[in-house]
């Protein structure tokens, strides 16, 4: 399975952030399709507060499809919940960041 997993263009990661100073709140998101170490396609989440290690989560899909179905749909559900693409929240344009 591993030949499979390498033929595939895997993207780059989405990272998200939602800051609330008056909740105290600046807390991160991030969202990858990559291969593990047997070649498995793995949806690796990771998320916490800004400055900490926080948690990490792996999800494996049967290909590189379901996998990018499935960050896109949880990238909409944190967008929804009010965090916001890192590179905006810096002040770069989306379409400047990303070729």
């Amino acid at each position: 399975m591993h030949n499979v997993a390498r033929l595939h263009d895997f993207s780059a990661p989405i990272v998200l952030r939602r800051i609330r100073p008056d909740q105290n709140e600046r807390r991160f998101y991030a969202l990858a399709v990559t291969a593990d170490l047997f070649g498995n396609i793995v949806l690796l989440r990771s998320w916490g507060r800004i400055g900490t290690e926080g948690k990490q989560r792996g999800d494996l899909h049967p290909d590189y499809t379901s996998a990018a179905s499935s960050l896109e749909r949880l990238a909409g559900r944190k967008r929804r919940r009010g965090y916001l693409d890192w590179d905006i929240c810096r002040g770069i344009s989306p379409s400047a960041a990303r070729p």
